[in-house]
């Protein structure tokens, strides 16, 4: 130990201002969690008082903030139109909220084949088991969903044919969206004209996207036999919005052949402190070898200083929990994009513990120095990762899950939270069957309706 006055005055200064810089940063995230509360406070107070005799219910059932979004769009159409308006999520929905209205709206995503979004868990237990007496009920739903997938609004025909069996009329035919199809939008908008009595309707087609300047990308895995991953980053060409960790960016894309193929979702790796925001995006490529639209045109062709169009999505339900709560971060691949901005938001209070899967320890241990650093802060109590490829592991993520039981029923016990990114084939699916095996099915499913069980899975 050095008796150096001037190399403890450096190192004190030094602790200072990394105090000051852990303080800045969670200060930015609890002020920008406050506004986020504070606006949908705001709105829904002024949506409900809005029209004459009883209101109609909007409940959304939202996996990554859009149907959410709509909800909300939807209600300040009604209240502008003059009839009163209610928002909930279908996180505080039961049958007898639905029984003490004449009139509601529905706006449905469908996760993967079919599923619903994980707000939706406690609905499709306590509700949709069985039939109740709905019969003074009248509906509209609107289901959000991919065309990609079989079960095309899987989730939302499953609640529209719920609604009808126990005995609900429909005030129009279900409208399917597409990934967001202004079209399909639009016809939701015609019908709520119908109820409304109004002739015009401002155009709902999403926010306009905001400029921002590509400022670094790195090639992180060089070699990496899973394909090429780069960290990207991106300034805001004026003042930068708020945002909180987990919440999602949506970019579009640039025309091609005179046809504008829409958006991709990405999450976010950063948080507002850091002025910028981050991804970490993989090089898609099809079976002919050709680069994917969106990664290929992020990866390849946008040059250094080139500019795009995004804008930032709450999702908040894979918002953290608070800071004192212990936090089981789980991912593969590219996920940990969004595990990491919930570590930038972290402090040593609650700790969290991440569990991570990849291919390649040599080429594949992304962000590896930042884990490091807050493994020995103590903002990460415990690190397990696992590379697939590598002789002598061959593990995936799930495996690492299940080879730790007796340690998340230790944490799950001390009221710690559970979030899950990275890719749903295969992963997340993987990693709900080993949570279950560790903790009991109806410990996971309570954590999912409790919204203690994140996931933002693509």
């Amino acid at each position: 130990m050095t008796a150096d006055p001037q190399r403890w005055l450096w190192a004190v200064g030094a602790l200072a201002l990394w105090l000051a810089l852990i303080a800045v940063i969670v200060w930015r995230e609890r002020r920008a969690r406050a506004a986020a509360r504070a606006r949908s406070d705001a709105f829904a107070g002024a949506g409900a008082g809005a029209g004459e005799g009883q209101a109609v219910l909007i409940a959304f059932a939202s996996q990554t903030g859009f149907a959410e979004e709509l909800a909300w769009m939807t209600a300040r159409a009604l209240s502008d139109g003059g009839v009163g308006a209610r928002v909930v999520s279908f996180a505080d929905l039961d049958v007898q909220t639905l029984k003490a209205t004449d009139r509601a709206l529905l706006i449905v995503s469908t996760t993967g084949e079919g599923d619903p979004p994980d707000s939706a868990a406690r609905f499709v237990r306590k509700a949709m088991g069985e039939t109740a007496d709905l019969s003074g009920l009248r509906f509209g739903l609107l289901a959000l969903g991919d065309r990609s997938y079989d079960q095309f609004c899987g989730f939302g025909h499953a609640v529209d044919g719920w609604l009808r069996r126990s005995g609900a009329e429909p005030l129009f035919d279900t409208v399917e969206v597409d990934n967001g199809e202004a079209g399909a939008v639009r016809h939701w908008q015609h019908q709520l004209n119908q109820i409304t009595g109004s002739v015009t309707a401002p155009d709902w087609t999403p926010p306009a996207y905001d400029p921002w300047r590509l400022v670094e990308r790195t090639l992180v895995n060089p070699g990496s036999p899973g394909g090429e991953a780069y960290h990207l980053a991106f300034e805001f060409v004026g003042a930068a919005p708020e945002w909180s960790a987990g919440d999602i960016a949506e970019v579009g894309l640039p025309e091609r052949d005179g046809v504008t193929p829409g958006s991709r979702e990405y999450s976010i790796a950063s948080l507002p402190s850091d002025g910028r925001v981050e991804f970490l995006i993989r090089l898609m490529r099809h079976p002919d070898g050709a680069p994917g639209l969106a990664s290929g045109w992020l990866t390849q062709d946008l040059a250094l200083g080139g500019e795009i169009g995004m804008r930032l999505r709450t999702n908040r339900s894979f918002h953290g929990p608070a800071d004192e709560t212990p936090m089981i971060l789980i991912g593969n691949g590219t996920g940990i994009a969004g595990l990491r901005a919930h570590l930038k938001a972290r402090t040593a209070a609650g700790g969290a513990w991440l569990l991570f899967g990849e291919r390649t320890q040599a080429h594949d241990a992304f962000f590896d120095a930042e884990l490091q650093a807050w493994l020995a802060s103590g903002v990460l109590r415990r690190l397990d990762r696992c590379f697939s490829r590598d002789p002598g592991d061959g593990r995936y993520v799930q495996d690492l899950v299940a080879a730790a039981s007796d340690d998340l029923r230790d944490w799950v016990e001390r009221g710690a939270a559970i979030y899950v990114c990275g890719s749903l084939e295969g992963m997340s699916q993987g990693v709900h069957a080993a949570l279950e095996n560790a903790l009991g099915a109806d410990v996971v499913l309570t954590m999912l309706e409790d919204g203690r069980y994140g996931r933002d899975v693509y």
